[in-house]
């Protein structure tokens, strides 16, 4: 089932228990599992380092999760692959070898991991999808609303333009990796607030989610273009989005377009204060990592009605069909809701946002 809310307070995120395709717990792979005590071990796989969300949030709510939900007695063990498939394959290698107890696996490439997917199911150890959907016998996925994601950058763009938006308003888009399954899901969601409201001039796909990569595709946006031609940047996250600006800079664009980006990172939230992007969409990381580990420990423990309580959405893959999933919703954060969304949830302190250099944007936004 499809989430149609665009934005709500991050802090009031809760963990979903009502959407499509409840799960009968003799449905479960959880009653397949071999219940375990607290001793048990959570293996972690994290796709690349570009973006910082993953050793800053992600990890450690998961690890501190696991031991909460264990006593302490739980671990968790984490890798993550730079972006490179190959490295995470031996990673996942090693987590097999070393007989962890269950693997939460956000794939560098969702294709090429299928193999590695079914090397651990074969050794009876159960895979969780997190972030991104891998293909292969996975027993669950916990992510965002990936379309709702692209639905939000979308609908900001033809927002921050006004009620003069029309066809003739050139638009460059910025997507994000193509072996990234959300990438297209994100791309998706954007596409269907744009199309007939504007014209898509120049779409990019961009490898590994490289800011370098967007700065150069961007580059050749603004030369086929002309730089005082582009309306607004379509930029499928926060990272791309500096690359984006600096090629946007080096033209000599003084006054930016309308630039989205996702993931809320800090150097983009004060840009966002500063005016040289308009928006962010904050996922609330703490909402999406408890329920992974949540998801995890109730999965190797057995406990099933806690586990199908945790993923009553479900999603496909281009392997396997109705795959336990929870879809956690998304805000989309402008100057106006940085202190009720990443300074409330503790993601930010004013203090990190408001340095020096960002001292008279932050008063001016009321963030003092």
């Amino acid at each position: 089932m499809r989430r149609i809310a665009i934005s709500v307070a991050a802090s009031s995120l809760a963990l979903p228990l009502a959407a499509c395709g409840v799960l009968n717990s003799s449905g479960s792979s959880a009653e397949e599992t071999p219940a375990k005590g607290n001793d048990i071990t959570v293996g972690v796989l994290m796709p690349e380092k570009t973006n910082t969300r993953y050793a800053e949030f992600d990890y450690p709510i998961i690890k501190s999760t696991v031991s909460e939900l264990t006593s302490g007695k739980g671990k968790s063990e984490y890798a993550n692959a730079g972006g490179d498939a190959k490295v995470q394959d031996g990673q996942m290698q090693k987590m097999i070898d070393s007989k962890v107890d269950v693997i939460l696996l956000d794939a560098v490439d969702s294709h090429l991991i299928l193999p590695m997917v079914k090397k651990a199911k074969a050794a009876g150890i159960p895979i969780i999808a997190y972030d991104r959907l891998a293909e292969g016998p996975i027993d669950a996925y916990i992510s965002f609303d990936n379309e709702l994601v692209g639905e939000v950058q979308g609908r900001s763009l033809v927002e921050a333009l006004g009620g003069n938006v029309d066809t003739s308003d050139k638009i460059v888009m910025i997507n994000g990796s193509p072996t990234d399954p959300n990438a297209g899901q994100f791309k998706a969601g954007a596409l269907s607030e744009l199309q007939g409201k504007v014209t898509i001039s120049e779409s990019y796909d961009t490898k590994a989610w490289s800011p370098e990569v967007a700065q150069a595709s961007m580059t050749k946006a603004i030369d086929k273009l002309g730089k005082g031609n582009i309306a607004a940047v379509y930029s499928a996250n926060d990272a791309m989005a500096g690359g984006a600006i600096k090629a946007l800079q080096a033209a000599g664009v003084t006054t930016m377009p309308p630039i989205t980006g996702q993931d809320a990172e800090l150097t983009a939230v004060q840009r966002i204060l500063t005016g040289e992007q308009y928006m962010s969409v904050y996922k609330p990381y703490p909402d999406e990592a408890e329920a992974a580990a949540k998801a995890a420990v109730s999965l190797i423990q057995g406990h099933d009605i806690e586990f199908d309580s945790l993923t009553r959405d479900t999603v496909d893959s281009p392997t396997n069909k109705k795959i336990p999933a929870q879809l956690v919703s998304v805000v989309a954060l402008t100057k106006d809701n940085i202190k009720s969304t990443v300074v409330a949830d503790g993601i930010y302190k004013i203090s990190d946002i408001c340095t020096a250099k960002f001292k008279s944007a932050c008063a001016a936004n009321g963030l003092k």
